[in-house]
């Protein structure tokens, strides 16, 4: 459930700059903040925790201020990264780069290792509000591969954005029947969203993909559907998907394989995830051997070891070590490994 961070009006406003960072200033860093004088001040942030992420709303019905100076770095060092998602009125943003106004449904990323100067101004109707998340930076560098030193400004066109932000919203409006370990799924699932949806935007021609790119889209759709089929061939394929068992050699060839390299480093592959996620009293390795498609446990435990080392129950304990190392570290996000990296 979320927890008010701090809530002023006209009777106690002006002690924002000693109250905005929180209980003990564990919240953002150092940096000036203050409230416009005028006949109506109402701000209130409530924040939701998530490990070292905080997902805060922010309303209020006068202007906000804050600054972040080459002095406040000098003696603050924190680097910190917020994503903010202005939902009404706008948020004024500027730095040695140039100047910013987001508006609702904008999206801006700044970071505290750079100075800047921000402006909060209510909209038409008397208020503004925005969503914004603070994440360590060197987090959000697990999803975000673009420099985003001096922050970064974008429309909110792109899908991903949109849902990135009610992934974010769930979380924070949650009244706890969200556990821990699917909140932080869902944080990274929206980091993620808002990785891809930037570099995308940032390609500048989406490249062309020939008859042979669409062609082969077909058939690795088609490979992981059945991967699971015991007798998934070449022909199976190639009927499936409409072209020649020729063509289909062809179409690996583009890829750097053949069908057997394929099929048998997505089966290991997709075994050796099953394996590292899966408790053994509710599956056995010999389901998993026939649940990716190989007819028989042993053939599965030879190809297994001949590629990663080890036999499937020697890694499944091995795996299950490694995550409970993982379940008593003190920082679940320091570790975060990509579940994409399955082959070795």
């Amino acid at each position: 459930m979320a927890e008010t961070l701090f809530a002023l009006d006209k009777r106690n406003y002006r002690d924002c700059q000693a109250v905005f960072r929180g209980k003990r200033d564990q919240e953002y860093y150092l940096g000036d903040f203050w409230i416009e004088d005028g006949s109506s001040i109402d701000v209130r942030s409530e924040r939701k925790g998530v490990g070292a992420i905080s997902i805060i709303r922010q309303r209020s019905a006068a202007k906000l201020f804050f600054r972040r100076t080459r002095q406040h770095i000098r003696e603050d060092a924190t680097d910190l990264s917020v994503l903010w998602f202005v939902k009404r009125g706008e948020l004024a943003f500027s730095n040695q780069c140039g100047n910013k106004v987001a508006g609702p449904g904008d999206f801006i990323i700044t970071r505290s290792m750079s100075p800047f100067f921000m402006e909060c101004r209510p909209g038409a109707d008397g208020t503004h509000e925005v969503l914004h998340v603070t994440v360590p930076t060197h987090i959000l560098r697990g999803f975000v591969c673009q420099d985003f030193s001096t922050g970064l400004f974008m429309a909110m066109e792109r899908a991903e954005l949109a849902l990135a932000e009610n992934l974010l919203t769930e979380v924070f409006s949650d009244n706890g029947s969200i556990g821990d370990t699917s909140s932080r799924l869902l944080v990274e699932t929206a980091f993620g969203l808002i990785g891809n949806a930037i570099r995308e935007t940032e390609e500048m021609q989406p490249v062309r993909r020939s008859i042979a790119d669409r062609r082969l889209e077909e058939v690795l759709r088609f490979i992981e559907i059945h991967l699971s089929e015991p007798q998934l061939s070449t022909a199976m394929v190639a009927k499936g998907c409409g072209i020649s068992p020729r063509y289909l050699s062809f179409l690996l060839r583009l890829r750097e394989t053949s069908f057997s390299e394929l099929v048998w480093e997505q089966r290991l592959a997709k075994a050796k995830a099953w394996l590292s996620s899966s408790d053994p009293r509710d599956i056995s390795i010999s389901e998993i051997a026939y649940g990716v498609g190989f007819k028989s446990p042993a053939h599965f435990s030879r190809m297994f070891k001949r590629v990663f080392g080890a036999n499937p129950r020697e890694y499944r304990g091995d795996a299950g070590a490694e995550e409970q190392m993982h379940l008593t570290a003190p920082e679940p996000y320091l570790d975060y490994v990509g579940s994409s990296s399955l082959l070795q």
